[in-house]
């Protein structure tokens, strides 16, 4: 079984910050409550505050959209170009959290709006890895560069796909990124979209040019992601995606550089949905890969095993 198809993180570079166990909640405004129990805490310190204490107290009111602490803050001395223990500022923290008036704030009172953090991401990227739509529209149109890659030279499209947000990735295809840019891991945004099912997010990135028949790590189609679809997908979704390939022109008995084939994959994943997709849309079950080996005796299941088994 190969652990890069059977991976929830796809091989992921972005999986060092937990981004496939990371759920965004959704954008919402401050709590009151949480408010003003932050704005109590800074009154019992602010007279003896420190840098570093000021700083902390900021970085908690941006993460819990406190506008008028923010804005106190920012009054009091704290820097706007103030980071984190990872690099990131507080423009990125604002659209990671979804607060909409607080990028606003941050951008009037000068925050660098394409500031990277240690391994390469803009607010932009954590917006678009985070679900913000409407964060990441606001800063293209403020001009935040839609073309910086985060880490592992992930960029914000990419990881939108793997998010599966299309509204997203339709926003950044119009920005003219490139949908063919390849991460550190020879991955691209339709490698991501395929493997966890997310067909809208397929259509359009083959709609925006991508080769259909393309190879990427390890000399895998977009095809092979998808029949080797991750564990996080639908069984649904992934035959969804595999059949818009395939009306797409995808080639069905391509082999990666092991000589294993879409069908290969979905045996030895034991996806017995994509087998029997691939076999009723033409997948030759007599090809061997470089081993010698076919799917019959790639797959665990005894079910998968006699369907390949079986005459045509």
């Amino acid at each position: 079984m190969r652990p890069e198809l059977r991976s929830r993180c796809l091989s992921l570079p972005f999986a060092l910050a937990a981004l496939c166990a990371f759920s965004a909640p959704p954008a919402r405004g401050a709590d009151a409550a949480i408010c003003a129990e932050a704005e109590r805490q800074y009154e019992l310190i602010k007279r003896d505050v420190s840098g570093i204490e000021l700083n902390a107290t900021l970085f908690k009111a941006v993460d819990r959209g406190c506008e008028p602490l923010v804005r106190e803050l920012l009054s009091a001395g704290a820097p706007i170009d103030a980071r984190d223990r990872i690099g990131a500022g507080l423009l990125t923290h604002a659209a990671r959290a979804g607060h909409l008036v607080l990028v606003d704030l941050l951008l009037e009172k000068g925050a660098p709006i394409d500031a990277r953090n240690y391994v390469g991401s803009t607010a932009l990227y954590a917006a678009a890895e985070s679900d913000r739509l409407a964060v990441v529209r606001r800063l293209l149109a403020k001009g935040a560069d839609p073309k910086i890659p985060g880490r592992g030279d992930v960029t914000p499209l990419a990881a939108a796909a793997f998010k599966g947000n299309d509204r997203i990735v339709e926003v950044l295809l119009a920005q003219g990124v490139d949908p063919n840019a390849l991460d550190k891991t020879g991955k691209t945004p339709i490698v991501y979209a395929a493997g966890l099912g997310f067909t809208p997010v397929v259509r359009r990135l083959l709609d925006a040019g991508v080769d259909v028949n393309a190879r990427y790590g390890n000399d895998l189609t977009a095809l092979m992601w998808a029949a080797g679809y991750s564990d996080g997908a639908g069984a649904l979704d992934a035959e969804a995606v595999a059949n818009l390939l395939l009306d797409r022109g995808a080639q069905i008995d391509a082999a990666d550089n092991r000589g294993r084939t879409a069908l290969m994959i979905a045996a030895e994943t034991d996806h017995a949905n994509i087998v029997e997709l691939l076999l009723k849309r033409g997948a030759d079950r007599s090809l061997k890969d470089k081993g010698g080996k076919t799917a019959a005796d790639l797959t665990t299941l005894t079910a998968i095993r006699e369907k390949l088994a079986a005459t045509n």
